[in-house]
This record gives structure tokens, sequence and C-alpha cells, in this order.
């Protein structure tokens, strides 16, 4: 097996790794925020070397990025329920339970840290607005291929996503599931 199909394999060394290192930079971000830690002591509170990190991250950015494009679910396949709204409630209610639950605040926090760090920063907060876009014109178009009428992508981050990120950043109060399907009611 090469070093390739070793790193995909799941549950082996690299994904416990993974796991580990995920967990000491959302413990760091809960504990200190954003910014007030360094790849070293991130290394030392997951067990592993600072070197591991530089190899498999690059750069503590990357490392952040890849948590918060994890923790928020951001790589996951959308809902297909067989309608827009079925879907959109669904994406919906799951994204409020990333964002509301343990390590939620903090990686929120976390990335909308991100963009306003650097050149670096930048361009991680943009690969996570991009892959929320791309994941969202996925069920936009499979909507649009079932003849329903479907929303811009963007309406959806603003009129959806935004109202339920700016409750639990400035703690404004849960996220009901009737509030939830309120927003994408009102999007519709």
């Amino acid at each position: 097996m090469n070093e390739r199909e070793r790193a995909r394999r799941p549950g082996g060394r690299s994904a416990r790794v993974g796991a580990v290192v995920h967990r000491a930079v959302t413990d760091l971000i809960g504990e200190r925020g954003y910014g007030n830690f360094t790849v070293r002591e991130v290394a030392a509170r997951a067990g592993v070397a600072d070197s591991s990190i530089y190899r498999r991250w690059g750069s503590l950015e990357a490392l952040l990025t890849d948590v918060a494009l994890t923790r928020l679910d951001a790589r996951s396949p959308m809902p297909d329920t067989g309608s827009l709204a079925g879907d959109l409630r669904t994406y919906a209610a799951q994204v409020a339970r990333e964002i509301t639950g343990p390590d939620g605040p903090a990686v929120l926090h976390l990335a909308v840290a991100l963009s306003g760090s650097g050149e670096r920063g930048v361009r991680a907060a943009e690969e996570l607005r991009t892959e929320r876009i791309r994941q969202l014109r996925s069920v936009l178009d499979r909507a649009r291929e079932r003849g329903e009428h479907a929303p811009d992508a963007l309406d959806v981050l603003d009129h959806v996503l935004a109202p339920m990120y700016i409750r639990v950043l400035f703690g404004m109060g849960p996220l009901t599931p009737d509030y939830v399907d309120g927003l994408v009611d009102r999007l519709l």
C-alpha cells in the first residue's frame, strides 16, 4: 500500500491524528479564541509533533480551514428529499444543529475570524463560502431539473444561513425548528 492509499484509509492512523488535531484546535478556539494559539500549542494539545501538522496541513490557516469545513459539515452531501422546500428545511436544520452544538459557536467564530486574518485567512474564508455555495447550487439545480422555481444560492445564504449565524454569534436566542423552517418559508 502506498502512502496516498494509507492516508485515505478510514479509521487508520491518519484519521486518528486528524481527529485529535481537530479536537485540539476546537478546544483551543473555545478557550482562547481565534489567533491566540500556535501550531506548536495545537501539536502539544493533540500529542503529535508540530512537523506532522505542517506536513499534513502546511499552515495554521489551512488547518483552521479544514477544521471549520469539517466541523461545519460543509463537505457533507446535500439532502435530497424530493422537493426544494424539503431539501432546504433539512439543510437549514442540519446547519442549525452544527452551529448550536457543543463546538458550533467556537467553530462559527473561527469561520468568521478567518475572513479578517490577512491574505491566507481571506483565502480560507473564501474556500468555506465557495464550498457552501457549490453545495447549495447542487440542491438548487436539482430542484430546477424537477421543474421547481429555485432561488439563487446567495439568496439562501442571505435569508436562511445569515440570520441563524447572527443569532448564534450574538446570543440572540435559540434556533427552534419553527424559526428555522420560517426562514426557509419566507425565502420560498
